[in-house]
């Protein structure tokens, strides 16, 4: 290796590794503050929503109206908020958002393109692949108290993103010590099921240690150690789920990265493709058991 390789090397190093602390520090103290985490993640949607748009515009016979299509993610995200935190009492927050759905279903009919089908399922893409899970960290973060009041309670939004950091730091690391069979060759030739057991192993060991630092766990959210760990496991499953489906669009697209808004680490996509299915399962899950207990 040259010295000029060397060099460059080095400093996309430095580069990546200076982002990726001012990237982990805005997350972690956003959360802090419901406000603060509302501006951030609605900020997130909108950036991501753009950066999809444009991506996808770039296909023969798309022209997915990016400006309209990024208002209204970032106008859900609010809408979901609002409703969440209690500080609108009403579904009518969300009758602005559908009239906007319906708009771009009706525009395409003066715009002229050839292949309508095209931009109506890229459109739609858009807001159920962003938005929408974007969306639901509110349904995290906002849970009813015993009063009757709801209550911001960070711990959960926060650990998806804990869990799904130490997944990627224990999949890494197993995966080169150990790693031999392929996870999704077809996909994702670099994972393998060394590292992502390796992954999920991590995580159990973060979720048992949060919950012991944290017991307003089980007092607060009504988990138990299993239930607390069952939702790390969830997370793992679907945060891996959700790089594969990221890769899979880029691979469809032709392209390496989704931006370059974050030096070093790609576009916005890039940094949040496991969250995107990761807080929805998380919903889910979450949801499940309180179904269940019931």
């Amino acid at each position: 290796m040259t010295e000029e390789k060397k060099n460059s090397k080095l400093s996309n190093l430095i580069v990546r590794s200076i982002t990726g602390v001012f990237f982990v520090t805005a997350v972690v103290v956003c959360f802090l503050d419901a406000f603060a985490m509302e501006f951030l993640f609605a900020l997130v949607t909108g950036l991501s929503l753009w950066e999809y748009t444009g991506l996808v515009n770039e296909k023969e016979n798309v022209q997915v109206n990016r400006f309209i299509s990024t208002v209204a993610g970032v106008y859900f995200f609010f809408a979901v908020g609002g409703f969440c935190s209690g500080i609108v009492d009403t579904g009518a927050v969300f009758i602005p958002y559908l009239l906007t759905i319906v708009y771009l279903f009706i525009s395409e009919l003066y715009t002229g393109n050839d292949n309508a089908i095209e931009d109506w399922a890229h459109t739609m893409l858009g807001q159920m692949y962003i938005a929408l899970p974007f969306s639901t960290i509110n349904v995290l973060a906002f849970n009813g108290a015993a009063n009757g009041q709801t209550v911001y309670n960070y711990i959960v939004p926060l650990c998806v993103f804990i869990f799904l950091w130490t997944n990627d730091t224990g999949a890494y690391c197993s995966g080169s010590l150990f790693g031999k069979h392929k996870l999704f060759p077809r996909i994702s030739p670099g994972k393998t099921w060394e590292g992502s057991i390796g992954g999920a192993l991590l995580v159990l060991v973060a979720a048992a240690v949060v919950y012991h630092f944290f017991p307003h766990i089980e007092s607060e959210l009504g988990l138990s150690l299993i239930q607390w760990m069952g939702l790390g496991l969830v997370i793992v499953v679907f945060g891996t789920w959700g790089d594969l489906v990221e890769s899979l669009f880029k691979r469809t697209l032709g392209i390496k990265d989704s931006g370059n808004i974050l030096p070093g680490h790609g576009g916005m996509l890039d940094r949040f493709d496991s969250s995107l299915m990761a807080m929805p399962a998380a919903v889910v899950y979450l949801y499940t058991l309180t179904l269940i207990s019931a």
